[in-house]
């Protein structure tokens, strides 16, 4: 399996497990029929328009940042992968409620993971990597942001042997 199907996996989850948190949404000009709270959007390697990913806002992202394919003597091929997710939220109104909206969003997919530790019926998370997260201490303010590195066991690539006789 490769990494994309992880990351399109991982989407579906994370979309699972922030289903009924309704978070702040800036509004645009012109936007004043839109609903002024909605889940985050969730988004895999890049935001669509990376110029306005503040007007995401809530939304995570997945990003692939290693990976390794290995055999040790003796022992199966593994395959892991190493997953970074950032978290951006909304509030304009209230710092401190901005800053526990971002830790509840982050939560919320901590705890799902944790929980359930293998998504697709595959991709297992691997918790002797440790699961990392930290919320950012710029004060960008109305936006708030953090971040969760997560690693991930893959089914191995099967090589294709030929024997020679």
């Amino acid at each position: 399996m490769d990494r994309v199907a992880l990351l399109e996996a991982l989407k579906l989850e994370t979309e699972t497990a922030v289903a009924d948190l309704l978070l702040p949404v800036e509004m645009q000009e012109n936007e004043n029929d839109k609903p002024r709270d909605r889940p985050a959007k969730v988004f895999c390697m890049r935001v669509p328009n990376s110029r306005a990913a503040n007007r995401n806002a809530p939304y995570v992202l997945h990003q692939f940042i290693t990976g390794a394919d290995e055999q040790k003597e003796g022992e199966m091929d593994t395959s892991t992968a190493v997953v970074r997710s950032i978290f951006v939220v909304y509030n304009e109104k209230n710092e401190e409620a901005g800053g526990l909206a971002l830790l509840g969003l982050m939560e919320r997919l901590r705890i799902h993971l944790l929980r359930k530790v293998i998504i697709d019926g595959k991709f297992e998370l691997d918790k002797k990597a440790k699961v990392e997260c930290m919320a950012y201490p710029d004060d960008t303010t109305p936006y708030y942001a953090g971040e969760m590195i997560t690693t991930w066991k893959l089914p191995a690539v099967e090589r294709e042997v030929t024997r020679y006789l």
